[in-house]
């Protein structure tokens, strides 16, 4: 999944990626830092290389966060608030892939609009990832109420064109 994002958009990546791919990995199992800038280096065929600059102390603020836990060997994983947030970001990214599966369908004008909604879409979800731990639930149900309506509309839309898109 993540070497497939990486062969998309080559070695621009956008802000915020970082702490979603150290959230992506640790859902797996447990890593240490240096494994951490390994495996992006492996993924990406070498495109990207984080520094140890941008990894340990993102690393601290995840801890901060409550969102990952040091082992005493030294590893990161995970914590119970960090599995939901990771949850979180997945659910966001399914609504946005549906969505843009849409605009694909559209042909190449709706190529064109999904291409530079793109950057956009990630620059907004790296945005919301990082701060999913600081809305309130007014907030969030407000957000997730947004999208579900946006989803409401392009099903109903398909549906008087006679197409059927499930939109789960």
């Amino acid at each position: 999944m993540i070497s497939e994002w990486f062969q998309r958009v080559g070695s621009s990546v956008p802000r915020g990626f970082s702490r979603y791919f150290i959230l992506e990995l640790l859902k797996k199992k447990s890593h240490t830092g240096k494994e951490i800038i390994d495996y992006a280096a492996e993924q990406s065929n070498g495109i990207w290389k984080p520094s140890p600059g941008l990894i340990y102390p993102l690393l601290g603020r995840l801890l901060d966060e409550g969102l990952i836990d040091e082992t005493k060997d030294g590893k990161y994983q995970l914590t119970q608030k960090g599995a939901e947030t990771a949850q979180d970001v997945d659910k966001v990214n399914d609504i946005v892939k549906k969505q843009l599966e849409v605009l694909f369908r559209l042909g190449n004008v709706g190529r064109f609009v999904a291409i530079d909604l793109l950057e956009k879409i990630f620059t907004m979800g790296s945005i919301l990832s990082s701060n999913v731990t600081k809305m309130t639930d007014e907030e969030t149900q407000k957000y997730k109420k947004f999208l579900q309506d946006e989803l409401k509309k392009i099903d109903e839309s398909s549906a008087k064109k006679g197409k059927k898109i499930k939109i789960e």
